[in-house]
């Protein structure tokens, strides 16, 4: 019998600062979106189709806040998962995000691109984390 697979594989550029917080528990939580492009021909003409993928980042969160804001590129693994809640007014809201398990950094925001550094082993920062160690209820999601 097979198992069943929910994996993600994404690479894109952050689209807007990342947010760090904190559930009632204490633990960190990063949040960003990156876009990613597909180029096509349309008849004589390439198109470009962007996608914005929202990505969370429980290991490491704190860390990683301090390495990344908008415009940086990132490679990220993980797993699909869809959460739903009521708002105020009754009405059931969905959010699709990328449970992150790992995040490197391809470009820094520190630096300057054109030493050469984009890329290179020392410009990367990796986020991984364990599955089976962290239990996500939520109701612990502060947003």
């Amino acid at each position: 019998m097979f198992g069943d697979i929910n994996r993600v594989t994404l690479m894109g550029n952050v689209v807007r600062d990342p947010d760090l917080r904190y559930t009632p528990n204490g633990a960190a939580v990063l949040s960003f979106s990156i876009a990613t492009n597909r180029r096509y021909k349309k008849g004589e003409e390439w198109t470009d189709e962007v996608s914005y993928h929202n990505i969370v980042v429980w290991n490491n969160a704190e860390s990683l806040s301090q390495r990344i804001k908008k415009g940086t590129r990132v490679y990220v693994e993980g797993r699909i998962q869809t959460r739903s809640w009521d708002d105020k007014d009754g009405k059931k809201n969905y959010k699709t995000e990328i449970n992150s398990e790992r995040v490197i950094l391809i470009s820094r925001f520190e630096g300057d691109n054109s030493s050469g550094n984009e890329g290179s082993p020392s410009g990367n920062v990796q986020s991984d984390s364990n599955e089976e160690d962290q239990a996500i209820d939520p109701n612990d999601l502060p947003f």
